[in-house]
């Protein structure tokens, strides 16, 4: 089964409808040939979009997936990489940093993009996200910046992760963005419920979903027997498919249409969430689990 596309930006660019999380590659111990070999297990079943931002791993993801890459002559081409920035974070690998925070100048974003492209291997990123809303972040200047970086050839399209219906709109009114990656997932609707969703679907602007799985809550030993989670059991087994198959496919049928990361090494994960893709929920089922997520009826 292949993954199907998704469009970004009224079409300027199109990605895999499940992306490929990478911020985790750094505790998955992997070598640099399992590292190309989950790349390549990934296009071919048309997850062709990776995930990463520049602090992943303690700053070293970037450059492990570069190298991996490296491996695999050809293949750049037919990939998406998305990166972040705008936050530092104390570590011996930037001496500098004698405090976490976020930074968004046009300086750091410049400075980011260029180790990122370094540490990729590559020369150009498809997608710059901001990482996080920065109290201090100046709109103009980043536009600016987005401009500077589109004009160099070195990001091709930008985002935000995240941001507020306020500050999405704030942003994309000066500078067009195709996505705005925020935390979805049974254990966290903030997002369904605070309106958030209804901005990006007016705008017509997907959400990317980190955290689809709730960090691994749902699947931990003391939550099996919670009223969600035999509810998702129960659904999985009368519809033949996995638990995280129908959390997935439960996400990807709200109208905003998200779209959700994995945060896995293994395959077999990455082609449950491939194969939610074609799992379509009635819609008496996703409310069943709506209501268990809330923990009373709709009324």
């Amino acid at each position: 089964m292949e993954c199907s596309r998704i469009a970004l930006g009224q079409g300027a660019i199109s990605v895999s409808r499940v992306i490929a999380g990478m911020w985790r590659m750094a505790d998955w111990g992997m070598d640099v040939q399992a590292r190309a070999g989950l790349i390549e297990a990934c296009m071919e079943m048309g997850v062709t979009t990776f995930d990463h931002a520049d602090i992943y791993g303690d700053y070293t993801v970037e450059s492990l997936f570069g190298e991996a890459l490296h491996k695999l002559p050809g293949m750049r081409d037919k990939m998406e990489i998305i990166s972040k920035c705008g936050i530092k974070l104390i570590s011996d690998k930037r001496p500098a940093h004698n405090v976490n925070h976020y930074d968004t100048t046009a300086a750091h974003i410049q400075a980011s993009v260029e180790t990122s492209l370094k540490n990729l291997g590559t020369e150009y990123l498809d997608i710059l996200l901001i990482h996080r809303p920065d109290p201090l972040m100046n709109y103009d200047e980043m536009a600016e910046a987005f401009t500077r970086l589109h004009t160099e050839g070195k990001v091709r399209h930008f985002g935000v992760s995240n941001f507020t219906a306020v500050q999405f709109a704030a942003m994309h009114k000066r500078f067009p963005l195709v996505t705005n990656q925020i935390e979805l997932s049974p254990v966290n609707v903030e997002a369904i419920e605070h309106g958030l969703l209804d901005v990006m679907q007016d705008l017509a602007v997907p959400p990317m979903i980190w955290s689809a799985l709730g960090g691994g809550q749902l699947f931990a030993s003391d939550r099996q027997d919670t009223p969600l989670m035999r509810l998702l059991q129960t659904v999985a087994a009368d519809l033949g498919v996995t638990v995280a198959m129908v959390i997935y496919a439960w996400l990807m049928k709200l109208p905003s249409r998200p779209i959700p990361l994995t945060g896995t090494g293994k395959v077999q994960g990455i082609r449950d969430a491939v194969a939610a893709t074609r799992l379509d929920l009635d819609r008496m089922t996703w409310f069943r689990i709506y209501e268990a997520i809330r923990g009373h009826e709709v009324a």
